[in-house]
């Protein structure tokens, strides 16, 4: 039997095809970073055409570099940046706009009228979300609104909506298929996650006519094949997720109760709450994690940090201070602490617990004194604190302290980030042996749907420790580290006028 899947990890900066083996170790893989375009302030914009000629080309490499051919891998599993929006015409098959990122934030007037007690409730009961232009379903109304002859086409039926997986997906079967599955729907605020159906009333609320929607099908499940001319031969398409739920089964964390945080251009933390999804009272997202072939919905909590990797990526291509983002390590290293400094890396707003569009980066606590150095090092901080103000929020949902975090992305390579991160939550921080976790995720879910791994027993084994950080941070000194952010992050808040 093959025992070869094909990962295609669309993310936010980059597309990345890797093939992994019947071990679930990386056989070969293949990378293009493609353009960022920012054509006003708060907009981001991606060429959804030259995301899918980076995902093909990678695709293509990949297979190559391992010494196979497209009739030696099993499945295919697509992983993708979230909440991303593709509006595309069904009769020339081609976006009739640039695709709108997760990070834009043009709706936040637009999304601000829906904080009202009625609304905001309708749609968290409904789809676990907070209004926010995060989300894809206010990016599609701008679409209709703004695009010339976007509404007429759309309510004559020409037009599609999808997030990036349902835009891949499409251009692998040349347009035989239009589909999402659970866990991407799950973050357009347009999908009920208690019933898994798209939900009529948060249609009209949007103003979205139904017929652009995708359908919904399984995270894993085999929902067509490529064309035999993209890559060589016909390969069934067995897994769809979105990067962080992918990230999540990646990791194995299959029981409730089970915590994961990726550090890629954001930072995601989710924990697997089950079958029963759990209503934050802590501003956390309720989210589908998956839902595997005949059986039922798996749910999570989620925190959502606009800000992790892309913050480093800034000190390198905003301020200049470092070569090439690996150089942030021994540039922060080279100062005992921060020295005072505070950066609140808040460029596209704040994320949870926070939610606040308004919000804008900011360095406080600087001095003569104050070298690049610190300010390095303060950003990493800044990103842990982060994170640990989700952990927090977390830890009061569930009522009770959690005892460890598996942590995956590219920047959890940095030990120094690691070990941050484990001194400022006060608890331990693993990371695996494999931190293509998002990838490794969407490989796992594709290949139980053609029988490589047979169930979810033939994976739990799977996770292998590479490296456990302890934090060696006295408590008082923690508080003390973690009471000065919350300042800084109150003084970051509501910076922008409408």
């Amino acid at each position: 039997m093959k025992s070869f899947i094909l990962a295609l990890d669309q993310g936010t900066t980059s597309s990345r095809s890797i093939v992994f083996d019947g071990e679930g170790s990386v056989v070969a893989s293949a990378q293009k970073e493609f353009e960022q375009i920012f054509p006003q302030p708060g907009w981001v914009e991606h060429d959804a055409e030259a995301i899918w000629h980076t995902q093909l080309t990678t695709a293509r490499e990949a297979i190559s570099a391992a010494g196979l051919t497209a009739s030696d891998i099993a499945a295919i599993g697509v992983t993708n940046q979230r909440e991303t929006v593709v509006v595309w015409d069904r009769q020339t098959k081609r976006p009739i706009c640039n695709a709108i990122v997760w990070q834009d934030r043009r709706t936040a007037t637009q999304t601000d009228t829906l904080k009202t007690p009625v609304t905001a409730e309708l749609i968290r009961t409904r789809t676990g979300l907070l209004p926010d232009p995060y989300f894809s379903a206010s990016k599609v109304r701008w679409v209709l609104e703004n695009v010339d002859g976007a509404r007429a086409a759309a309510d004559a039926g020409r037009l599609a909506f999808g997030t990036i997986d349902s835009w891949l997906v499409y251009c692998l079967t040349e347009g035989r298929v239009h589909c999402t599955d659970v866990s991407n729907a799950s973050r357009t605020m347009l999908f009920n996650i208690h019933t898994a159906a798209w939900d009529d009333e948060l249609l009209a609320l949007f103003d979205i006519p139904h017929e652009m929607l995708p359908d919904v099908v399984d995270s894993s499940g085999e929902i067509g094949q490529t064309t035999a001319a993209l890559l060589g031969a016909e390969i069934p398409i067995a897994g769809i997720a979105g990067d962080q739920q992918a990230a999540l089964f990646g990791q194995l964390c299959l029981d409730p109760g089970m915590s994961k945080n990726t550090y890629g251009t954001g930072c995601f933390m989710l924990m697997q709450t089950g079958e029963e999804p759990v209503a934050s009272t802590s501003n956390l997202l309720t989210t589908v994690a998956w839902r595997l072939a005949g059986q039922p919905m798996q749910y999570a909590l989620e925190g959502s940090v606009f800000m992790g990797g892309a913050a480093i990526q800034w000190l390198r291509d905003g301020l200049g201070i470092i070569k090439n983002a690996a150089a942030v390590n021994a540039l922060a290293a080279s100062v005992a602490d921060s020295g005072g400094v505070v950066v609140v890396p808040a460029f596209s707003g704040l994320g949870a617990p926070h939610w606040d569009p308004r919000a804008c980066g900011t360095i406080q606590g600087l001095t003569r004194g104050s070298t690049a150095a610190h300010i390095a090092r303060a950003t990493l901080e800044g990103i842990s604190f982060q994170v640990a103000d989700v952990f927090d929020a977390m830890e009061r949902d569930m009522g009770g302290a959690l005892s460890g975090l598996r942590v995956d992305g590219g920047a959890a390579a940095s030990d120094l980030l690691m070990q941050l991160q484990a001194d400022i939550l006060g608890i331990a921080v693993e990371r695996p042996k494999v931190t293509e976790s998002t990838a490794l995720g969407a490989a796992y879910l594709a290949g139980m749907a053609v029988g490589v791994w047979p169930d979810l027993n033939a994976l739990s084994s799977k996770w292998q420790l590479e490296r456990r950080f302890e934090p060696t941070t006295a408590p008082d000194a923690r508080r003390q580290h973690r009471a000065q952010w919350s300042r800084a992050v109150e003084r970051s808040k509501a910076w922008v006028e409408e």
